[in-house]
């Protein structure tokens, strides 16, 4: 029915096209003559016409069957929208536009089909090995189902088909198709692929997908088998003693273990439900028949272990069952038996690793000796003795800590008044750092000071150097105070002393050197042949360093100086220049300069000269005051030479 109502659109559209050909008006229809529709989806056929502004259009199916749709008209074009799209729209649709006296026709055949979900595969029970299974390929909501094929196969075997195409049904339904296959799994299936392909075989119609694909990796089943049960020490054991059970057993998925011990006409009584069961100081009641029980949801397997319990011979460490030992000390654990003679002793660390240290038996005492311990001797250590076919073991546990050292308080410079300081206090080579408790003060702040945490060398299984730092700044009244930084390790359930440190550190506060002053004496310009003494004095304290220096075209000179004080006897012209005076200590320094200006005497100036001119200097005072008495004598009629003297007297 499908291929005639195909060619009856072409053959309509065909006439029509001739007939439209010979005239004005000109018809197209879209989205194409034949359109693929999927039921339950939206489609929207399109009329539009040229030649004619405002024409009228109409729709309708071929059979004259409801348009199953909405139409709309708009200018020139008009629209069939079928929302959802169902069975009955399976039709030829004719669009016919009609404009003045002319008119004219074309068909799209609508070809309906529904292939919207991705097969499905189903077993009849989990895959178990040996066991036959039935594998269900179905693919769902599908039309038309004739045009479906199935395609189902197991990774590495020959796949199955779905029968050949048929005819068309005339009883058009939507419907689920399926394809079966039998196998039976074996463990080289576990992880390989279940594959089911479905294609929808039409070539002439426009759609996708038309192939679609479902993978499922078979997970593999089996029964719990094989179920074995080791046992340490051994199946007969001393009271007191320990004994432990561990289970295996082969299953997918891996089964559970289930202990129980059996009793005398009663129930087993339920242990555990761990692969491992440990009966921890046993008596002489706790013989008996153990029981383990594998189970997955596919099965069970069972496997018996009968267990004997006799009376003990005994060992102890001295030391035990803790000890507390430091971080770089030597330790001996000493092992003693009684019941038994001439035991044989041996030692192992609890996890199996090697053995740190020197055994050493002798009669019914054994030693194990640990120099210079580090972090892989802490552990749990077994001493093992036996006495013929008895074995019995005793425990003790190597707790390590280091705090082998007083806190450390660093500062990073010296205090001085002003300037702001971090102060840092250490406590070096701790474990566990984590258990350690520090604080640290300055005596008299309050508020306490903020304090940041620092670690160092924090590298997993070291030990580590642990602290708190704060920053101030210092002022005069601290000076004499004092830091304490207190650090504890307060591990109560380890016996070691001292779990608590104390340092004190007394602040020693400086302040630069202030008021330095450089003077020279006395005079800052001299002529040559003075002396002349250049001082430097502060006024800081603690007393300062002072260093005289003069500046040379070479660079500084340091100068010879006695408590800051530089001398020169005979002032050259090389002594004249720059001069500095650098006051310094722990907290600072402070620099003065001056310049000495020497003045050359001239070279025709002799001493000859310079002793008669001074000389001359006196003759001529000299010679005024003879005048003066004389003329003073004449007034009185006298003169006397001692007589004015004797006047002045």
């Amino acid at each position: 029915m499908r291929g005639q109502n195909l060619w009856t659109v072409l053959a309509t559209n065909l006439l029509w096209l001739v007939f439209a050909a010979s005239e004005d008006l000109k018809i197209e229809v879209g989205p194409s003559y034949i359109v693929a529709a999927q039921i339950g989806g939206s489609t929207q056929l399109t009329c539009t016409v040229t030649g004619c502004e405002a024409p009228t259009f109409s729709w309708r199916t071929q059979m004259d069957s409801p348009l199953g749709g909405k139409v709309h008209n708009q200018g020139n074009k008009s629209t069939l929208t079928m929302d959802p799209v169902s069975i009955a729209n399976e039709h030829s649709y004719l669009c016919t536009a009609t404009c003045r006296n002319k008119k004219v026709e074309r068909g799209i055949q609508v070809e309906l089909y529904s292939f919207s979900r991705d097969p499905e595969i189903e077993m009849s029970g989990p895959l178990i090995i040996g066991r036959p299974v039935t594998v269900t390929c179905k693919v769902p909501d599908v039309f038309p189902l004739e045009r479906l094929e199935i395609t189902l196969w197991k990774e590495g075997s020959h796949p199955i088909k779905s029968p050949d195409v048929v005819e068309d049904d005339e009883d058009k339904k939507i419907g689920t198709k399926h394809l079966e296959m039998v196998f039976t799994p074996t463990m080289e299936d576990m992880g390989k692929s279940l594959i089911c392909e479905a294609k929808l075989l039409n070539d002439e119609w426009n759609f996708e997908p038309k192939e679609r694909r479902i993978t499922q990796t078979l997970q593999v089943n089996t029964v719990p088998k094989d179920t074995i049960i080791s046992i340490n020490p051994s199946n007969t054991v001393q009271e007191g003693d320990s004994v432990t059970m561990t289970c295996f057993s082969e299953g997918l998925p891996p089964p559970q273990i289930f202990w129980s011990k059996k009793q005398d006409s009663k129930d087993p009584t339920p242990l555990s439900e761990n692969a491992t069961l440990i009966l921890v100081d046993m008596k002489k009641e706790d013989s008996g028949t153990y029981v383990c029980e594998a189970k997955n949801q596919f099965g069970k397997n069972k496997k018996e272990m009968e267990i004997t319990v006799v009376q003990p011979f005994t060992v102890e460490i001295s030391q035990g069952p803790k000890i507390a030992a430091q971080i770089g000390d030597s330790l001996v654990l000493t092992c003693t038996t009684m019941g038994c003679e001439d035991p044989f002793f041996s030692w192992r660390p609890q996890l199996s690793s090697p053995l740190l240290g020197k055994v050493h038996s002798e009669g019914t005492k054994s030693t194990l000796t640990m120099n210079s311990i580090g972090l892989e001797n802490e552990s749990f250590y077994l001493c093992i003795a036996s006495c013929k076919d008895k074995k019995v073991e005793k425990e003790v546990q190597v707790e390590l800590y280091s705090f082998p050292r007083d806190p450390e308080i660093e500062m990073s410079g010296p205090l001085i008044v002003g300037r702001p300081v971090t102060v840092t206090c250490k406590v070096p080579d701790v474990y566990p750092s984590e258990r350690l408790e520090i604080e640290f003060w300055k005596e008299g702040s309050h508020p306490p000071m903020e304090l940041q945490d620092i670690v160092e060398n924090a590298k997993r299984n070291h030990l580590k150097t642990k602290g708190l730092k704060m920053i101030f700044t210092p002022t005069m009244e601290d000076m004499g105070k004092s830091l304490t930084c207190k650090a504890k390790l307060p591990i109560d359930e380890m016996k070691f002393e001292p779990k608590e440190r104390k340092t004190i550190q007394i602040l020693q506060v400086n302040m630069p050197p202030q008021d330095t002053h450089l003077t020279a004496f006395p005079s800052n310009s001299i002529k040559e042949g003075d002396s002349v003494a250049i001082s430097c004095t502060t006024g800081n304290v603690p007393k300062s360093q002072i260093i005289l220096r003069k500046k040379t075209e070479n660079g500084d000179r340091e100068l010879e100086s006695t408590s800051g004080t530089y001398f020169i006897d005979a002032a050259q012209l090389e002594d004249a220049g720059v001069y500095e005076c650098e006051s310094k200590n722990e907290g600072g320094s402070e620099v003065r300069s001056l310049v000495l200006d020497v003045k050359e005497i001239p070279k025709y100036f002799s001493p000859q000269l310079l002793a008669l001119y001074c000389l001359s200097s006196l003759i001529i005072p000299a010679t005024g005051m003879v005048i003066y008495f004389a003329r003073k004598a004449n007034h009185k009629g006298s003169y006397s030479l001692v007589n004015a003297l004797k006047s002045k007297v």
